[in-house]
Formats: structure tokens, sequence, C-alpha cells
């Protein structure tokens, strides 16, 4: 079968169309032909050796798919061959096939897209476990997102908005907050892009605390981290809850002494060890997120579609962090 395959550390200008054996299901599994795969940060970081974890070249990058049911192994009853499914896997998602365990995958709902369906698991299901795991969200609560035109960022506009929460969402362009106000946001901030020297960090967290209001944020979710961190942290409220969720921007130094100025907590998210530690909590959260999804009240917004030969490209704007929403690539017919 085919694959975008990385066989050496570099850029996404290092993947390249190759060949991988077929994957054969075995008893409690199914194979998947892919039909669409959404790219997320953790594309740009494993190819470069810069992820958690390091996978044996050569491998195909790709954490979210969306496909077909090919074959169905010995002892699977819930699925059958030419069922629509969608899940999520560490890599792989940029090749023609992909084996599963069965329970693994979720139904794609009638009416949705592949594309669509590619792009929900991974977002979402980090954000709502971050909100409501990791944050202890409640209705009223301010919230700050940043980095909020991304796929994790308008994920938790969203949800925050589902869950009652005042939205601020902060970006780095006008074209990404009408995406933001697109999103339910009920207010945008657009900041400059980073590093900032002493001056300009105090600038950003004095227009942070004016957007939080007299008793700060209750919560703030980053994605972002770098330089953006610290005026973040700065503008939290008394026992405010601080999200670290991703770090395209660096990773940042916190001063700690905020901490106990604030009396608050800087809380990390790793979804994934949440879902492989407690699946059934794993799994109430994304039949939630398939309620909201049915209701409309959430919706992956799929920006840009690539064919499978450009899969490349779709990482590289990724790591140029210029993406609005969600990346797809195509990858079957």
């Amino acid at each position: 079968m085919r694959a975008l395959l990385s066989r050496v550390p570099g850029g996404p200008d290092t993947l390249e169309i190759g060949e991988l054996p077929d994957p054969v299901a075995g008893a409690g599994e199914v194979v998947v032909a892919v039909k669409a795969c959404a790219i997320n940060y953790p594309d740009v970081l494993v190819i470069e050796d810069r992820y958690q974890m390091r996978p044996p070249r050569p491998f195909a990058p790709g954490g979210e798919i969306a496909g077909v049911v090919e074959e169905v192994g010995e002892g699977v009853f819930r699925w059958q061959v030419g069922d629509r499914v969608m899940g999520n896997t560490m890599m792989g998602g940029l090749s023609e096939r992909l084996r599963f365990a069965a329970d693994s995958l979720h139904a794609v709902p009638e009416g949705r897209s592949f594309e669509e369906a590619s792009a929900l698991l991974l977002t979402y299901a980090t954000t709502i476990h971050a909100l409501v795991d990791r944050g202890a969200i409640a209705a009223g609560e301010r919230l700050l997102v940043l980095g909020a035109a991304g796929g994790v960022g308008l994920a938790a506009v969203e949800l925050g908005k589902a869950f009652g929460a005042h939205v601020v969402g902060a970006v780095s362009s006008e074209a990404k907050a009408a995406a933001v106000r697109a999103a339910g946001a009920d207010e945008v901030l657009v900041y400059d892009r980073a590093p900032f020297d002493k001056a300009q960090s105090k600038a950003l967290a004095d227009r942070f605390k004016a957007a939080a209001g007299r008793d700060g944020f209750d919560l703030v979710y980053d994605p972002v981290g770098g330089d953006y961190a610290e005026p973040a942290l700065r503008s939290l409220g008394w026992e405010g809850r601080y999200l670290v969720v991703g770090f395209p921007a660096g990773i940042p130094r916190l001063p700690l002494n905020l901490t106990l100025l604030k009396s608050c907590d800087v809380r990390g998210v790793f979804w994934g060890a949440f879902a492989a530690r407690h699946p059934e909590r794993n799994r109430a959260h994304i039949a939630r997120l398939f309620d909201l999804w049915g209701e409309g009240r959430i919706a992956p917004r799929v920006t840009e579609v690539f064919p499978f030969e450009r899969g490349g490209a779709a990482i590289a704007r990724m790591a140029a962090r210029e993406a609005v929403g969600k990346l797809v690539v195509r990858v079957g017919g």
C-alpha cells in the first residue's frame, strides 16, 4: 500500500510517497481503508524527532482518520465490511490502510463527510478533557483561549460556550479573529507575534487583564506556549486554572511566584495518556461530543483539503502556524 513516509528526521520536505506492507486484521481487529486524515501539531514534531515518542522509521505520520472498514478479524461483530468509521491512531494516518482494535473505532454519523469526521476526535477530545477534567469548568466562568483559531483553539471556544462560559479568544491576525467570532466567542483579542521584550510582555498582560475584568480569568487554555504564556498567567484570577496544552511557540518559563500570589494552578493536559489510563471516562467524553456534534453546538471547521501527494504541504502549513481550523489530507478516493 502507499504511504507518505518519514525515512529520516526533518521537516515536511523530507516526506515521500512510498510503500508499506498491507495490514492484516487479527482477532478483535479491523482494517480500515483510509479516506481522510486530519493534520495536527504532533505531526510536525514527530517527523523532526521532537515528539514524546520516536517511532521506528520508516513511518507515516497522521493521528486521526476516517474511512471504510475493509477487513474484519475473528471475533469482531460490531463492524462489517463497508461500514464508515473514524478513529485515532498514534501514527500511520497518512497511509492507504490501517489496522485498528475494533473497539477503538466510532461510526461516522449519517450525513457527515469523511473530511469532517477525521477532524473531530483528537482536538475535541483533548479539549473536553482539558476543560472538564483538568479545568473543572463551570457555567458563568471567564475563559481565555490562546491560539483560538487553530483546531484545538476553536474546539475550546465552542466547548467553552457549550459549557456556559464567557469566552475570550486571542489570535494573531484579523483573519483568524473572524473565524473565532464565527465559532461563538464573546470577545476576540488580536495580539502581536512573539518574541516579546519586557515592555511588550507587560502590554499584552495588561490587554489580557482588561479583557478578563476585575476578577481575572477563571481559566486559561494555552495550546501555544512561548512568550504568550506569562502574560496570560498574569491575567488569571484568584484560584484560577492555567491549562497547558501545547508549545508551538516554544516551552515557556513561568514565574511561580504568581501561582502563590493568585493561589492559582498550572495544570498539564495529556489527553493520550488520560485515554489510555481511563478508557471508560474517555468514552463518556466522546459520547458527549457526539451529542453536541449532533445538536450543532460543535462542528469541526475543515478549511482546506489537500490531495494525498501534497500531505507534506499540509504539515508545512501547520508548522508555519498559518492554519485556521483543521487541515485535512484526502488519502483514498
